[in-house]
């Protein structure tokens, strides 16, 4: 019983195994893994960790500032009377000066300059992040190339063994005819040729699709067995009406607020600034000109500053901006005319999938129709191998036209999403 259950077990773990080795791989899926793999997307947490630090060393320019100052010094000439006045001592002071201090300064308002320098760190982190926002979403482009590279060249193969097929069953026919007397051996050798012919670009179709299962399996950072099928996706509507919705035009707009932010700095910088201050200190001499002696001393109030000089510049400095914003726009016009063409150009290749796929049915059809009767001419002695062999392969040929026309489809359709930046 004990064994049974032993090989139940183990059974089941391969079988379930298997399974997972056969579950097929959806395109949305690798589009996501593929993001998740790319080296750049490590960027972001950086991104954020150098936001955090900036902020953060803003944030104490209202702690208090504290310094500690020492000076000693020397000087030609000291305050003195030039009065002699009997029965007054006048105290001498020395030329000899020492003075050490811890100077303590207290910010109570800068203009607005802590905050715009905020929001300008907080604007240039938003416009990091889209670039490396743009650079990801290029990975999808990618990974829709060689998906529907690989859909495209198992569809090709799918056809080679029809068409293998069809080429065997003439074969059969031929050498039976040969030995019969009714056919030559260069019809036999004709139909090997096309046999052979055919087994090569399986092989050619086969080390293609490996070298794309690779690149693939690299993206999403997955290994992806030879067997591992991957899943059509389904046809799904183009919305022509949505606007563009690339990370590009969000770059565009994060750009426009950081120059608002830069414009808000101007402004701050011409403001005055509110500061309380106190100082301590002992030195030769005090607070006391007149006193020769070491002291202890201590200073403390309000402070004003306004600085006039940046007025000369704010008005260059606020064109510059408007430069700066007007060129975004530009920059902007221009994505989108480009993007509109691409979306243009796309949609007719929806379009023209789709209508050529409405004949390829019927086309086969009636391929089919002329292979058969060959083959019976062929059987019948009125028709030639080479005939036989022309009608089979132009069967083939429509075969992968329709293959072709329905992955171009919806190839078409997916790249026109990205092109869009719809990503539902």
């Amino acid at each position: 019983m004990k064994k049974i259950l032993i090989i139940f077990c183990f059974a089941f773990c391969f079988f379930n195994g298997s399974i997972w080795a056969q579950k097929s791989l959806t395109i949305d899926y690798c589009q996501q893994k593929a993001r998740e793999n790319y080296p750049q997307i490590r960027q972001f947490g950086l991104i954020e960790q150098s936001k955090k630090y900036n902020l953060s060393n803003l944030s104490k320019t209202y702690l208090p500032q504290l310094s500690l100052n020492g000076q000693a010094g020397y000087q030609s000439d000291v305050v003195h009377f030039p009065l002699d006045i009997p029965g007054i001592d006048v105290p001498t002071i020395g030329k000899d000066q020492y003075k050490a201090t811890i100077d303590l300064s207290q910010t109570i308002w800068d203009g607005g300059n802590t905050n715009s320098q905020k929001k300008i760190i907080r604007a240039g982190n938003e416009v990091e992040k889209q670039n490396v926002e743009i650079e990801l979403y290029a990975i999808r482009t990618q990974v829709n190339r060689i998906f529907f590279g690989i859909l495209t060249l198992d569809e090709q193969l799918k056809q080679l063994e029809i068409l293998d097929k069809d080429l065997r069953n003439s074969y059969n026919t031929a050498n039976a005819m040969f030995e019969n007397g009714t056919a030559t051996l260069s019809d036999v050798d004709a139909i090997h040729v096309e046999l052979l012919n055919n087994e090569q670009k399986k092989t050619e179709l086969n080390s293609l699709r490996k070298a794309y299962l690779e690149m693939l399996s690299t993206l999403i950072n997955e290994k992806i067995s030879g067997q591992t099928p991957l899943e059509k996706p389904s046809e799904i509507l183009v919305d022509t009406s949505s606007g563009i919705l690339r990370p590009e035009i969000t770059l565009f707009n994060k750009q426009r607020e950081l120059y608002d932010a830069q414009e808000s700095l101007i402004i701050s910088k011409n403001r005055p600034r509110l500061s309380l201050f106190a100082q301590g200190g002992y030195g030769k001499p005090g607070l006391n000109m007149l006193s020769d002696n070491f002291e202890l001393f201590a200073i403390g109030g309000i402070r004003m500053t306004w600085n006039f000089g940046n007025l000369y510049t704010q008005s260059n400095e606020k064109k510059l901006i408007y430069i700066n914003k007007n060129r975004v726009n530009i920059q902007e016009e221009t994505f989108a005319f480009n993007t509109n063409l691409q979306l243009t150009q796309t949609y007719n290749e929806v379009l023209k999938a789709k209508e050529l796929m409405r004949k390829d049915d019927e086309i086969i059809s009636l391929r089919n129709r002329v292979k058969t009767a060959s083959e019976n001419k062929y059987e019948n002695g009125v028709y030639t191998v080479n005939d036989l062999i022309r009608d089979i392969n132009a069967e083939d040929q429509s075969r992968q036209a329709k293959i072709l026309h329905e992955i171009q489809y919806l190839m078409s359709i997916y790249n026109y999403r990205i092109i869009q930046g719809n990503e539902q």
